[in-house]
């Protein structure tokens, strides 16, 4: 049996792409092992799908000083032994990795036992952890045209987003049931990630009494982010996160909130949901939401808020400005000749453990 290890880690945007490959992967023939953190998101969501998971030390590489970079690199270290021995037990065929921290000890072992790896960089920028692992790569798959000038000629292949699948198949009435909202009403969905985002979510609660006036709200707050006072608001149904049931609550939306993270915005692209992006501000980043957002305002799938200009009056006007003229951007959405990515790195990854 074909042998493949997944890696990728510390948000569910380092995960859910490599889920959306899992299908497929298992339909040709792949026996997947899944390498994370001991205790990341990634964890859960990966044994939940009943793959074998290995967790292993994982540090942090940082921009800025912290007392941590001192102790990092050991647990970097400590990863990459850890990585050599998982990989050295199981003999993988290929290795595809989703970027985060810990996915660069597993490639830079795939290296030591030459083993072909692949890599998705989602952003229109590579990150710090897929720069260090990009020399390692195989292949470099990305989200963005302008991605190919940051890559090694060679090694860049154009491949969109790996989607879920079953994000194509929600049920609008369950999702209605689920936040006992009404069919008459439009609906926001507000999305700040897996980890949330407080900046987000304190400017939507701030503007409640005005938004649900004209909408209902479904909002994705992030674990612990929930404000038990908006419990029974009508209209208001609020989530830490939510797995299974997303997919329909994409179906019952007519707009969508969000941050900009690359993995998240590909999925409402291919929903062809209008949306509101709010990207993580640069003082708190590198600022790759910045340049997703940006790039999608200029393909005409949604309008951006930046984070150091959002308040209540800005957030209320532009949610009705992009209700009002849905349309535009639902047509700009389904004329963008969106790739069929999982197909296209299935087959990338077939091509490159044959010619192993």
């Amino acid at each position: 049996m074909k042998k493949i290890i997944l890696t990728g880690g510390g948000t569910a945007g380092h995960v859910t792409p490599n889920i959306a490959l899992i299908p497929g992967l298992k339909r040709l023939g792949y026996d997947i092992k899944y390498i994370g953190s001991y205790d990341g998101i990634e964890k859960k969501l990966i044994e939940e799908l009943g793959i074998s998971y290995s967790g292993i030390s994982s540090g942090k590489f940082r921009r800025y000083m912290s007392a941590k970079n001192l102790s990092d690199p050991f647990r970097v270290i400590k990863g990459y032994s850890e990585a050599k021995s998982i990989i050295k037990d199981y003999k993988p065929d290929i290795v595809f990795s989703k970027g985060g921290f810990v996915s660069v000890p597993v490639v830079l072992a795939a290296r030591r036992y030459k083993v072909p790896v692949i890599i998705h960089e989602s952003d229109m920028t590579p990150g710090l952890a897929n720069k260090l692992a990009i020399p390692s790569a195989t292949k470099v798959c990305h989200n963005f045209p302008e991605t190919a000038e940051y890559l090694p000629k060679g090694k860049s292949v154009l491949t969109g987003s790996p989607i879920r699948a079953e994000l194509l198949k929600g049920d609008k009435l369950n999702g209605l049931k689920m936040c006992d909202f009404t069919s008459g009403k439009p609906i926001i969905m507000v999305i700040g990630g897996s980890l949330g985002a407080v900046a987000v979510n304190n400017a939507v609660r701030e503007a409640l009494p005005e938004l649900t006036a004209d909408f209902q709200i479904v909002h994705l707050c992030g674990k612990g982010k929930t404000d038990e006072s908006l419990n029974n608001k009508t209209g208001y149904k609020q989530f830490e996160y939510i797995k299974d049931e997303l997919k329909d609550l994409f179906a019952m939306s007519d707009i969508i909130i969000s941050r900009a993270g690359a993995n998240a915005i590909c999925e409402i692209a291919a929903l062809k949901k209008p949306s509101i992006l709010i990207p993580l501000s640069a003082n708190a980043s590198r600022g790759d939401q910045i340049l997703n957002a940006n790039s999608f305002k200029k393909q005409g799938f949604s309008e951006v808020i930046e984070e150091e200009n959002l308040n209540k009056t800005l957030l209320i006007d532009t949610v009705h400005e992009v209700y009002e003229n849905r349309s535009k951007y639902i047509n700009k959405m389904e004329n963008s000749g969106s790739r069929n990515a999982v197909d296209t790195i299935l087959k990338l990854i077939e091509k490159c453990e044959k010619n192993r």
